[in-house]
């Protein structure tokens, strides 16, 4: 009884005979590496649902070279020998195989290790993302009771903040995103104005792009554009710093030593982006204005006195202000969503990447939504 999968001009094969009624012997020929091509050993395993064979031999002096493929055949081999109920001799296989094949049959597989892939019912899914809301809604409302109580600590005089981490922190969130802030404030004026001009100048109104894009970025454009920006720069950079201390257990070793990781990272970066936030509205919105005077003056045939005029005729205290609160809750919701994610971050290099790009999606979501309720008050409000 033989068959070979591995004839010319294939570079391996199985040559099996069957010497005595109930040992099967497998010739093992040419190269078993994963480049070589074989053919599937069906007929191999038909003979081993045989009940006549009781013990399978091997035949390696054909064998030339051999690698993982080799030991991956062996083992769903031997896999299959164990099921069917028959011995697998590996007394002529290479030292090296054997060593091998002992090293990955030391140990057995425990059983349930391996990852089921489950689908659970429609209902089941929404329940557990409901269960995953309620515990992800109550570590936000207990960590932000902990910055808030970390705060008024620090107002009276309880909570001790290092001077030297603050102002590294109010540098690295203020002159150090000036850039990028230039760059992309100055686009979305330059946007605006190109915008409303397609309009305006239809009815000879270009007059009035220094009026759209003065109150557009001072009274909101401006500071979403600046959070949009934090969250993706310093938000990221928040979660990843606190993310990585979680995973060299730094932040343990706070604690160990009483040192609250609240009032020593969290407080510090909080206060920074809080500052320097309405600092960079303000510088945003020059910025902005700028690009809007380019396309007007250099565009559209408008003075300089005339665009000068016209956006301080239009732009008043009440859109400053608005803007600058804009700014400073961007700047409380882009703190604690980096930090909150960074404190919640897991023991891998995975986790921190994930950490961050959650606490990015999570500062611009909050932006966006915060932006809308404060626009809907202004409006009830009528300023």
């Amino acid at each position: 009884m033989n068959f070979v999968t591995g004839q010319p001009p294939l570079t391996a094969g199985i040559d099996c005979d069957q010497p005595s009624e109930d040992t099967l012997r497998v010739v093992l020929t040419g190269n078993w590496t994963i480049a070589s091509k074989f053919r599937s050993p069906a007929e191999l395993n038909q003979l081993l649902k045989k009940d006549i064979i009781q013990q399978v031999v091997f035949d390696t002096r054909s064998l030339e070279a051999w690698d993982s493929r080799l030991l991956t055949f062996l083992l769903k081999l031997s896999a299959d020998c164990t099921q069917a109920g028959i011995a697998m001799k590996e007394d002529a296989l290479p030292h090296g195989v054997q060593r091998l094949l002992h090293l990955a049959t030391a140990v057995p597989e425990r059983q349930g290790a391996r990852r089921s892939q489950k689908r659970l019912a429609l209902l089941a899914r929404i329940g557990n993302a409901a269960l995953e809301f309620k515990r992800s809604a109550s570590d936000m409302l207990t960590f932000i009771g902990e910055v808030f109580a970390a705060l008024m600590g620090m107002l009276r005089g309880r909570t001790r903040i290092r001077r030297s981490d603050l102002i590294a922190t109010i540098q690295e969130c203020g002159s150090d995103a000036l850039p990028i802030v230039s760059l992309i404030s100055m686009l979305v004026g330059l946007i605006l104005a190109f915008v409303g001009a397609v309009q305006l100048v239809m009815f000879g109104a270009q007059i009035y792009v220094a009026s759209l894009v003065g109150i557009a970025m001072v009274r909101g454009m401006g500071a979403v554009m600046v959070g949009i920006i934090m969250a993706g720069r310093t938000g990221a950079a928040f979660a990843a710093q606190l993310g990585t201390m979680q995973v060299n257990e730094e932040i343990d070793a706070l604690q160990t030593l009483g040192i609250s990781p609240i009032e020593f990272l969290v407080l510090p970066r909080m206060l920074a982006l809080v500052l320097m936030m309405p600092l960079l509205c303000l510088y945003a919105d020059l910025m902005g204005i700028l690009g809007g005077f380019i396309v007007g003056v250099g565009m559209l045939d408008i003075s300089v006195i005339e665009y000068y005029n016209m956006t301080r005729a239009s732009v008043n205290l009440n859109n400053f202000w608005i803007g600058l609160f804009h700014s400073a809750v961007f700047g409380v919701l882009i703190a604690v969503s980096g930090c909150l994610r960074g404190m919640q971050c897991g023991r891998s290099a995975s986790a921190v990447g994930a950490a961050a790009t959650s606490a990015v999606v999570t500062g611009i979501v909050s932006i966006v939504i915060s932006t809308a309720i404060i626009t809907l008050m202004c409006n009830v409000i009528g300023i």
